[in-house]
């Protein structure tokens, strides 16, 4: 099923690999400025008002090829973003039925589509880390060459 909220778990693999630590600090905060410009002030998934973002890589994963995929960086609000990220949400936080709630209010669904959606996302995350070493595809960032990043 196709959500607007959706758990990201991502690979064994693939973590430190985002953009925070490959930029440097000004070549970020270009981007992540970027992002919070684009949201125009509500989260760019469930839509609510924010005035404090979180900014957030979206990822895709060729599984064939074994590459990690940068699709989009949104701004989204602090529960959006503990929702992506549920199995840290799950370890650091007493919070999780707020967070399953939150997920099922944005997606209007059932708690059984909600239960569905996280085996499927456990599923893939197994799958996922069978594969040795991911590649990192950074073409998105292209859309900032002759802008002030690269």
């Amino acid at each position: 099923m196709n959500y607007k909220l959706n758990f990201e778990l991502v690979p064994d693999g693939c973590w430190y690999s985002n953009l925070r630590t490959i930029l440097s600090k000004t070549q970020w905060d270009f981007i992540r400025k970027d992002a919070i410009s684009r949201a125009g002030g509500k989260c760019m998934i469930c839509g609510r008002k924010c005035a404090n973002f979180d900014v957030h890589e979206r990822w895709r994963y060729d599984e064939e090829n074994g590459v990690q995929i940068l699709e989009d960086v949104v701004a989204i609000c602090k529960d959006c973003h503990s929702v992506i990220h549920f199995g840290l949400t799950q370890l650091k936080s007493k919070r999780i039925e707020y967070y399953e709630d939150h997920f099922m209010r944005v997606n209007n669904c059932s708690y059984a589509e909600f239960k569905a959606a996280l085996n499927q996302a456990n599923i893939d995350h197994r799958r996922r880390n069978l594969i040795p070493e991911w590649k990192i595809n950074l073409n998105y960032l292209r859309r900032y060459i002759g802008d002030q990043l690269l």
